[in-house]
C-alpha cells in the first residue's frame, strides 16, 4: 500500500511546525509507542501509523487487533494546553465523522457507528509535563489514537457488531482514509485547545446515535439520552431526573 505521508506532511506542517509522519509495517500499539516517547521527553508533534497492530488498546482496556489492510490504525501525538479537557474524544469523533461520511454516527463517548454497528474507536491518553503548580493551563502531551474498520469483518464475539467504511465508500483503503482525516484532526485539536468542546456540541448532537433513545448505564440505571452538554457530558433523563454522565468508567448502551 502506498501511504500519502508526503501529502499529509505538506498539508499539516505549515500549521503544526516540526510535524512528522511515520508509517511502520507492524507495531504492538501506536498509542503505547507515542506514550513511551512522550514520557521520554520526545514530544514533537507526530503522526504514527501501523499497518498492523498486534496489541492495540481501546477504552476500558479492550483489545483492538488489526491485520494489514483491514483497518486504519494510527495515533496523533502533540502538546496541548486546553483550559478544560472535557469532551476531547467527542470533538475528535465529530471531526472524523465529518471527514468520512454523512451517515457516520457518534456513540458517546468515543465510538464511530454505522447503523448501530461499530465502525471505529478513539482512545485518548495524556502524559504530564510536570508543572502541576502553574496557574495557567498546563500543556500535556496528548496522544489521540484512532482505529477505523475499512474492510468488512467476521463477527468474533464482539459486544457490538462491526461495520466497515467500504460499505459507505466502495473501494476505499486505509491510506486514502488517512488522507481524508489527518489534516482535519490537527485543526480540530488546535480548535479544541483554544475553544474547548462547546463549539462542537451541536455537531456532536446532530450525529448522536443515542439521542432520544432508551439507554442503560453500567450501574443498571436506565433513562432516555438527550445528547451531550457543552462540557461533553451525556445527558440522561432517568426516573430520578436528568443525570450528567461524565465518568470514563460508565458504559452506555442503547436498550433494544
Amino acid at each position: 500500500m502506498r501511504w500519502p505521508a508526503e501529502a499529509i506532511w505538506q498539508a499539516v506542517a505549515p500549521i503544526l511546525p516540526a510535524f512528522t509522519v511515520e508509517v511502520l509495517p507492524q507495531l504492538a500499539s501506536t498509542n503505547s509507542e507515542l506514550m513511551r516517547r512522550g514520557r521520554a521527553g520526545l514530544t514533537e508533534p507526530s503522526l504514527l501509523v501501523a499497518e498492523q497492530q498486534t496489541a492495540g488498546r481501546g477504552r476500558l482496556g479492550r483489545h483492538w487487533h488489526s491485520l494489514a489492510g483491514d483497518s486504519l490504525t494510527f495515533s496523533m501525538g502533540l502538546m496541548l494546553a486546553p483550559s478544560d479537557w472535557s469532551g476531547l474524544s467527542l470533538a475528535v469523533g465529530v471531526c472524523l465523522a465529518d471527514a468520512l461520511h454523512p451517515r457516520v454516527r457518534l456513540k458517546w463517548p468515543n465510538d464511530l457507528w454505522l447503523d448501530d454497528r461499530k465502525l471505529g474507536g478513539i482512545l485518548i491518553e495524556t502524559a504530564s509535563s510536570g508543572d502541576a503548580a502553574a496557574a495557567a493551563p498546563v500543556a500535556r502531551y496528548a496522544v489521540v489514537g484512532v482505529g477505523i474498520n475499512i474492510v468488512p469483518r467476521q463477527l468474533s464475539g464482539l459486544s457490538t457488531p462491526p461495520a466497515a467504511l467500504q460499505e459507505l465508500l466502495a473501494g476505499t483503503d486505509a491510506a486514502q482514509t488517512l488522507l481524508r482525516v489527518a489534516e482535519p484532526l490537527v485543526r480540530t485539536l488546535q480548535a479544541f485547545e483554544t475553544f474547548g468542546f462547546a463549539p462542537f456540541q451541536a455537531r456532536f448532537n446532530a450525529r448522536d446515535a443515542l439521542r432520544e433513545r432508551l439507554v442503560a448505564l453500567s450501574d443498571g440505571t436506565t433513562g432516555t439520552a438527550h445528547g451531550a452538554s457543552e462540557t461533553g457530558a451525556l445527558l440522561v433523563h432517568t426516573a430520578h431526573g436528568m443525570h450528567a454522565v461524565t465518568s470514563s468508567e460508565v458504559s452506555v448502551r442503547p436498550v433494544p
